[in-house]
């Protein structure tokens, strides 16, 4: 199974002046069985933004894409909306016992004018069969409105992992937003959480992007005997990358002894895009 990482696309003011053709020339040119996008597609969630990420996406010539939000992508009361138009109409997953929600705005108050759906959070399942084996991904929204702190609801945990145990698959992975191993300036509050969700649920691989810089990391509980990797990928196309390159991670032969990680930068020069790639064997 090979797997395309994008993340933090930021369109709108913080969305780079590259050229996207040549992007996404150089994105098709992977044989990609799903293509992942970690959130942060726009910058303010405004509709416009929400409009043009989903007609890059829709540009990737790929059978499956898999998109969740990030932090600016709900800064907006509307978020939820657009994304159902512009990126994925997909449906989420309610959680079980309203009452017990502690997620600030996770319900919008219902008198609001002009919003479609008043839960704001957007969690879902996407089973997709590859290679006659069925790929189970987890999308759990880390994001809070109005918010670039993240912050995960118990009774959503919950929930979700009800949904995971009525579901047969073989494989399981989990997209998120934020880091759940590594901080920044605007962390994941409780991440703890979602790592106890992670060993309960047997999942072994574990997307996210945010922080516009790359990390590759492996967690291994000794106790609990179960061990996970966060791949947190880069910015693939924001003006704001200080301490790094754009770019996009190809996993190949995922979760297998011949697995490759290539990590792809992307360097603007003048009115062309240079690529660097390098390649990370994981066995």
């Amino acid at each position: 199974m090979n797997i395309l990482h994008i993340s933090d696309m930021h369109f709108g003011p913080r969305h780079w002046l590259g050229k996207t053709e040549l992007l996404l020339e150089k994105l098709n040119s992977y044989k990609a069985d799903i293509v992942i996008n970690t959130g942060d597609s726009t910058t303010d969630g405004l509709e416009s933004e929400y409009q043009a990420a989903g007609e890059f996406l829709n540009a990737i010539q790929c059978e499956h894409i898999v998109s969740i939000p990030g932090n600016h992508d709900k800064r907006n009361m509307r978020s939820a909306d657009y994304f159902h138009q512009y990126i994925d109409d997909t449906d989420v997953i309610r959680p079980l016992n309203r009452d017990n929600c502690k997620k600030n705005y996770i319900f919008l108050d219902a008198t609001t004018n002009g919003v479609r759906d008043h839960f704001t959070d957007i969690n879902f399942l996407k089973k997709i069969t590859i290679d006659d084996k069925s790929v189970l991904l987890i999308c759990l929204d880390t994001n809070t409105l109005y918010s670039d702190k993240g912050f995960v609801d118990t009774e959503m945990l919950r929930t979700l992992s009800q949904a995971i145990s009525e579901t047969p698959h073989d494989k399981i992975m989990l997209l998120n937003h934020h880091s759940i191993l590594d901080s920044d300036s605007d962390p994941l509050f409780n991440s703890r959480l979602v790592v106890e969700f992670v060993r309960k649920n047997n999942i072994e691989h574990v997307f996210c992007g945010h922080t516009h810089q790359l990390s590759l990391m492996k967690s291994t509980d000794l106790y609990h005997k179960h061990s996970f990797t966060q791949y947190k990928n880069g910015s693939l196309s924001s003006a704001n990358t200080p301490n790094d390159t754009n770019m996009f991670l190809y996993y190949k032969n995922l979760g297998t002894e011949a697995m490759e990680t290539h990590v792809v930068r992307v360097i603007i020069e003048g009115e062309g895009l240079r690529f660097e790639e390098e390649v990370i064997y994981n066995n």
